[in-house]
């Protein structure tokens, strides 16, 4: 009795902590670039069983999916231009082909509801090669489609592994200095750090100021491995399908109470 007391009076307040927050941030100091990364869908599915027992992860990816037009739609009311949403690692290819079948199917149908809705620009980012057929010319489709729409800029990260990209960046690099004729001495020489970048999947973007990670985990897992070298990170306890608008103003909150000093 005391504790539904005690989750109706929260919910009444919420909205108004909300409105406050909202009011509080100072948009001048909003990254331009967030990267999230979704996790815990799994993990809520269990702590979250429906009404007929139903705690598959199937579920919680659904109910993840269906948080992330929230998110974009927060990003927008808070001048954020650019989000990298990290939905499905390299390591979540070698789940079983039961899961993994699912998630594909869940990612195939968001990035179709992301592209149908003509609000963002979608760029799909990872080794997208190593997806299935099907999925890849879904995604292709709606990065077409998307292209130069005046919106939020948001990466969609598939299949996508830090380590990787960065390897993957070396290689065209490489390739492309082979194909000018250039010696390996000549192509060792000019490497940098600047030209390095241009061989990212999110070349020619500012790299993420901010990085969010839900679920209480505090490590990025590979996350754009080279962006957010000069990031600022932010943990969230909520599992992803349980983030709310509280908890993103909090995130930009924290960031913008920061100094960042970069490496001065």
């Amino acid at each position: 009795m005391f504790s539904s007391i005690k989750s109706g009076i929260k919910s009444l307040l919420y909205p108004l902590y909300e409105v406050r927050l909202a009011r509080s941030l100072d948009l001048a100091k909003t990254p331009h670039h967030v990267g999230v990364i979704l996790d815990g869908n799994r993990r809520w599915a269990k702590a979250n069983p429906s009404i007929d027992g139903d705690t598959s992860s199937r579920r919680g990816h659904k109910a993840g999916a269906d948080k992330i037009i929230e998110l974009l739609d927060w990003c927008e009311e808070t001048n954020v231009k650019v989000v990298t949403l990290w939905l499905l690692s390299n390591d979540n290819l070698k789940r079983s082909p039961e899961e993994l079948k699912a998630l594909i199917e869940i990612i195939g149908s968001t990035v179709d509801e992301l592209g149908r809705r003509g609000r963002w620009e979608i760029r799909p980012v990872g080794s997208l090669e190593s997806l299935p057929e099907e999925l890849q010319d879904r995604l292709a489709a709606v990065s077409t489609k998307s292209r130069g729409i005046k919106g939020v800029v948001v990466n969609v990260a598939i299949g996508y592994g830090g380590r990787r990209e960065i390897v993957d960046a070396v290689k065209s690099l490489i390739t492309e200095a082979g194909k000018a004729g250039k010696s390996p001495a000549e192509i060792a020489n000019e490497i940098s750090v600047e030209e390095l970048s241009q061989y990212l999947y999110t070349a020619g973007q500012p790299d993420p100021e901010l990085v969010i990670r839900t679920s209480g985990e505090q490590r990025l897992g590979g996350f754009l491995l080279w962006q957010s070298a000069h990031s600022e990170f932010y943990f969230c306890e909520a599992y992803w399908p349980d983030f709310r608008k509280v908890d993103f103003l909090r995130a930009l909150r924290s960031y913008s109470l920061r100094e960042r000093r970069l490496g001065a």
